[in-house]
């Protein structure tokens, strides 16, 4: 099974994204690494969405696993060109694999989906997305430790309620945890708005030795919006840790 999308890649999108993330972005540069995240929306009518604001399973890509809760847990990319706003381009996407096992936590099922991004008649962006989903109830798993910082390049992020709720509107991402704290306490059991996965990734692409060729990013814990976290750089590593000193988020870069 696949998809395919077209897109204009509308530069006043571009434009906002920028401004969201205050980027120093002009009209006619290649896009930043992972800004086509606010370009080929799946746009989908009230009655075609789940409980969490997301589209609902089963329809689609995503197969109904029977798991409600859903985490997009990590991804990896390959850069072979630049993607340029004010331009065409398709991105076709298919389910590379569908598993389901039985964790500390309860039962779990993993999708990872793969992302083929063309313009111009070249291949730019491939990108692999791997989505965890969780049973209702059931224990997070212990967060890690992040490591060490001493030597490390390092930089304070912000995250407010009014980030990620531009943030969620420029990716047309309807998940509720985002933007209804009591949605995100009561039902899915955090401790507030929680900080989108990408938008953390985001930031560490932008941290990264640029140009980017390849990237992989793996998500540890949920970032609470309002929690203090920082941003560590270690050559081609890079990481996010909350203020108590859990990972977030771990990533690398080539």
């Amino acid at each position: 099974m696949e998809f395919t999308r077209t897109d204009m890649m509308d530069p006043a999108r571009m434009t906002a994204l920028a401004a969201v993330l205050d980027l120093d972005w002009r009209e006619g540069e290649p896009l930043p690494p992972f800004a086509h995240q606010v370009y080929f929306w799946d746009a989908r009518p009230a009655a075609a969405l789940g409980r969490d604001g997301h589209a609902a399973v089963g329809d689609g890509l995503i197969p109904d696993l029977g798991l409600p809760r859903r985490m997009w847990a990590g991804g990896r990319l390959e850069f072979a060109a630049p993607l340029h706003a004010g331009r065409e381009a398709v991105k076709r996407s298919v389910r590379e694999s569908v598993e389901r096992k039985e964790g500390r936590s309860g039962p779990l099922g993993f999708v990872t989906l793969r992302h083929e991004i063309s313009q111009d008649g070249r291949l730019c962006v491939t990108e692999w997305q791997d989505l965890v989903y969780r049973a209702e109830g059931g224990t997070a798993p212990q967060p890690a430790p992040a490591p060490d910082p001493t030597g490390a390049e390092t930089a304070s992020l912000t995250f407010d309620e009014v980030l990620l709720f531009r943030y969620s509107a420029l990716t047309l991402n309807g998940h509720r945890i985002h933007y209804d704290a009591p949605y995100a306490r009561a039902v899915e059991g955090y401790g507030g708005l929680v900080v989108h996965g990408p938008l953390l990734a985001q930031r560490l692409m932008l941290a990264a030795p640029q140009p980017l060729r390849r990237f992989a990013f793996r998500g540890r814990s949920a970032l609470i919006c309002g929690e203090a976290a920082t941003l560590v750089r270690r050559g081609s590593r890079l990481w996010i840790a909350a203020g108590d000193g859990r990972l977030m988020m771990e990533a690398e870069a080539g």
